[in-house]
């Protein structure tokens, strides 16, 4: 991967920004959008939509949301110490013990999600599960009125680590769920500026999926496309315990990661795949019996039906600080995702 599209994928990861608070996410996408010469608004959701060929025929929409899972500040005790509300899926016993960043009016402040040590437990105590209300973070305030001189209540929170290479294409980081994706349509549009294209292209980083797919029910109809590739991580099952029974048999560094089921439509999952052998682009196939969980099914359900295709990349541990994928499937699907674009034409007929 070049320098400047790994430092913006650096500025997308190790920004702050879980559900209802995206706008420092938006700011990075919308000046990487906008230096490939698409014109970005942003709508009332906070959703930043990249537009390219504005006009063109169909309308085809990409999504990747831009929100992480994170907490909320939700009290203040006397000692000073917060507790917080979870925003998203989150495991309790992975937040035990992990820095965090507290975003308040008066910048970032660095805390500690503590809990008792485990030598002042008793045998019972120590058999049973973290619980997210038990925790609390600590900023090092001497007492509440100390507290909130510098935190305010409803201030988002997101766990505090860098983005960082391991061995060959793998990398790690916090929130490449979903921002990984971000990165694909921001990339995308970077691969087919300056290039002939029939359709019009609507780039979308999408809002508050975390929490019910909230940003891509308003965006699709805002946009109202025809066709729309949602693109998001999955499961891979290459790594111990992983259970390939039921998930699939999904590696890291195989290619992305293709849909097939009841949330995607026919004809653009046979484009996909098309477009993935012409190009010489390596994909998996995923079996999607029901609705994927993801921006797809939003998309898919959008007024009288939108034509959904979902692109997938395989990550490691997720909803964790330590979330793992390859950057050879990143690129990949981004040019999957353009190659797929190039080929749309108004003549296609989308029907099963």
């Amino acid at each position: 991967m070049e320098s400047n599209s790994y430092e913006f994928l650096r500025a997308l990861v190790e920004a702050g920004g879980p559900s209802g608070y995206e706008q420092p996410v938006q700011a990075v996408f919308r000046r990487q959008a906008e230096g490939y010469g698409a014109r970005v608004r942003i709508d009332v959701l906070g959703n930043a939509i990249a537009t390219l060929n504005e006009g063109g025929s169909p309308r085809v929409m990409l999504a990747g949301h831009a929100d992480e899972i994170g907490f909320l500040v939700r009290y203040i005790n006397e000692q000073g110490f917060i507790f917080f509300a979870p925003v998203g899926g989150w495991d309790p016993e992975i937040a035990v013990g992990q820095r965090v960043t507290v975003h308040s009016a008066n910048g970032p402040l660095a805390g500690v999600i503590g809990k008792r040590a485990v030598h002042l437990m008793d045998q019972e105590d120590r058999k049973k599960k973290s619980e997210i209300e038990k925790l609390w973070i600590d900023i090092g305030a001497n007492g509440r009125a100390a507290a909130e001189e510098l935190v305010a209540i409803g201030d988002p929170i997101t766990v505090r680590v860098p983005l960082e290479r391991l061995q060959g294409e793998l990398v790690t980081a916090k929130s490449f769920d979903n921002r990984m994706a971000v990165w694909v349509c921001a990339e995308t549009l970077r691969l087919l500026a300056g290039t002939s294209f029939a359709a019009g292209v609507y780039s979308v980083s999408t809002v508050q999926e975390e929490i019910g797919l909230r940003g891509a029910k308003t965006s699709s109809f805002g946009v109202n496309p025809q066709v729309g590739i949602a693109l998001d991580v999955c499961h891979a099952t290459d790594y111990p315990e992983a259970d390939r029974r039921k998930v699939g048999d999904i590696r890291l560094g195989r290619g992305p990661v293709l849909s097939r089921g009841a949330n995607i439509n026919p004809r653009v999952f046979e484009l996909l795949r098309l477009a993935a052998r012409e190009e010489e682009i390596p994909v998996q196939i995923q079996a999607a019996p029901a609705g994927t969980g993801t921006d797809a099914n939003a998309m898919q359900l959008n007024q009288a039906g939108m034509a959904t295709g979902l692109v997938s990349v395989a990550l490691r541990y997720m909803h964790s600080p330590c979330e793992t994928l390859s950057l050879a499937d990143l690129e990949n699907a981004a040019r999957l995702c353009a190659a797929f674009i190039r080929r749309v034409t108004p003549e296609h007929d989308w029907t099963p």
